[in-house]
């Protein structure tokens, strides 16, 4: 956990993805996810985490639903949504904060 938290105390603003992998939705993330990284380059990290394998990292944040996605920076949560979106949804809530 140590290093979960380390991750996203940085200034750069860090998404996680909760997800499965049984979860359809989850599925279709995973490219949108993976063209957000090449377009928005080193301005975000992104980190999966997989709540079957992570339960105590999912339990503290409370999920309860996958796909959820979490924006930490400075290791305070930004934003949190649960449930898949788009790629130019995702982009401007990024840049929005």
């Amino acid at each position: 956990m140590g290093k979960f938290g380390d991750i996203v105390k940085s200034d750069i603003p860090t998404l996680v993805d909760f997800y499965a992998t049984w979860c359809g939705p989850c599925k279709v993330m995973h490219p949108i996810l993976d063209q957000l990284k090449t377009e928005m380059g080193n301005k975000v990290r992104i980190l999966k985490i997989d709540v079957d394998k992570n339960p105590a990292v999912a339990d503290q944040f409370k999920i309860r639903g996958v796909p959820t996605l979490i924006l930490f920076k400075s290791g305070e949560i930004q934003w949190r949504q649960s449930g898949g979106m788009d790629l130019q949804t995702l982009k401007r809530r990024l840049l929005q904060k």
